[in-house]
């Protein structure tokens, strides 16, 4: 036998040996040090799966109860008005910035979503998406002049009934709206015109439309159709990219089904723009996925959440709205997969964009519920089970009380109520409506 080849084989087996004699000493630490994950003893069943430290349903439930003690302010729950709330519901002093339109239009969509979960027979759900719907509608909007007339506020100040026209927090300036956030808060309400019948969500949602179509631009390489900020004023942009176009175009998408054949050809260009350019995108840098988060404005920071819910939708949707959909959903998971996700306890998690690497809430059940979706449209038990995984550490941030916390790293519930609640129920009724099986224990 050559030496080379026999002092090769040597190593090898000495790493062998070293990893199992490191295993062993790893599986002792662990019986011996229980991992804790946000204040749950963290289980897991004999291959190192992660198993929730309670039933998904009776966790929901609990926080959905929980939700229902929230005091009201000027005829709101407080988490529709707030953003930041500590866990007795009382405004973090040191913030006053709000994020409208993300955190109630997909608050929205999670507390329809669980109504339906429940049959529509609890009734105080819907209540509550109506009660973020009106906030939106009286609330939220810009004044009734410029190019983004009462258009749906990305950010604002709380204490302001209404918001007051300078309003602008976070990384917005005074003035500024960001477009993609009009078309989540558009979609929400075409849903929840239809939930509830009341034709006053369908008007704004209509109206939001008309104006995101009268300043749709065509996008190209660089561009997206809207800048990531504008001043609703004058409609003079900032930030050339702006990652999150899904929202827009299943607001087209939602309103032509109701007759409005107008956002047709809105619809074509936008599409054309993403199939384009926005999903080859993710084989270079990504960078058409950049900007999404209100808090932030570097051009190049890319997101997770972005390519999460384009491929949600095209997994909802499928060939009726991208006959290459299993392809592309595959390319824009796997570009999440390599940039956003790293590892927590044994379980990888997804963090949400270039410029935070945290497991908040609302991003990793993102992860985990798209995984999901698309485990099961290619029959992949392998990541099945790594998206239940991931829906299963986020479970860990709900407490006994149901009080969830929005990042497990956090000492105490509270905290963003996107992330925290309002961006998280709707990621664990498409998991279950995709796995139902994943409503037990283990």
């Amino acid at each position: 036998m050559n030496h080379i080849v026999r002092r090769w084989i040597v190593w090898q087996c000495r790493v062998l040996l070293m990893s199992i004699i490191a295993f062993a000493v790893a599986g002792r630490a662990q019986a011996d040090d229980q991992i804790v994950i946000a204040g749950h003893v963290a289980r897991f069943d004999a291959a190192g799966h992660l198993l929730p430290w309670i039933p998904w349903t009776v966790a929901l439930e609990r926080e959905m109860q929980f939700y229902t003690q929230c005091p009201a302010d000027h005829g709101y729950p407080r988490f529709v008005t707030e953003t930041f709330l500590q866990s007795d519901w009382t405004p973090d002093p040191n913030r006053r910035d709000t994020i409208p339109a993300t955190q109630n239009g997909m608050g929205i969509l999670s507390y329809l979503k669980f109504h339906a979960l429940h049959g529509k027979r609890d009734a105080i759900y819907l209540d509550t998406a109506r009660a973020m719907g009106d906030y939106l509608l009286h609330e939220a909007l810009t004044p009734p002049a410029g190019k983004y007339p009462r258009f749906a506020r990305s950010t604002g100040t709380r204490g302001q009934f209404p918001l007051s026209a300078d309003t602008g927090s976070q990384a917005d300036h005074p003035y500024e709206i960001e477009p993609d956030k009009g078309g989540i808060a558009g979609y929400a309400l075409v849903q929840l015109f239809q939930a509830s019948g009341e034709h006053k969500y369908l008007a704004q949602a209509l109206h939001l439309a008309r104006v995101l179509a009268a300043n749709q631009q065509v996008g190209d390489g660089s561009h997206s159709p809207w800048p990531f900020r504008a001043d609703y004023r004058t409609g003079a942009g900032r930030g050339a990219v702006s990652g999150n176009m899904t929202y827009i175009l299943r607001l087209y998408d939602a309103l032509k089904l109701c007759g409005y054949r107008e956002f047709q050809a809105p619809r074509q260009a936008l599409w054309r723009w993403i199939k384009r350019y926005q999903i080859p995108s993710t084989a270079a840098d990504g960078a058409l996925f950049a900007q999404f988060f209100e808090d932030h404005d570097s051009p190049t920071n890319r997101t997770a959440w972005a390519p999460l819910n384009l491929a949600r939708y095209l997994l909802e949707q499928r060939a009726a709205l991208d006959p290459d959909w299993r392809a592309d959903a595959a390319t824009l998971i796997h570009f999440v997969r390599s940039n956003f996700t790293h590892v927590e306890f044994g379980v990888t998690v997804c963090h949400e964009q270039d410029e935070d690497h945290e497991a908040w809430g609302g991003v990793n059940s993102t992860y985990g519920a798209v995984l999901a979706l698309y485990a099961k449209a290619i029959g992949s038990a392998a990541l099945a089970s790594e998206a239940r995984q991931a829906l299963n550490f986020t479970l860990y941030s709900i407490d006994d009380e149901g009080r969830p916390r929005d990042l497990f790293k956090h000492a105490v519930p509270g905290g963003w109520q996107e992330d925290a609640h309002t961006d998280v129920i709707h990621n664990y009724v498409d998991a279950l409506n995709a796995f139902p099986a994943w409503a037990k224990t283990d």
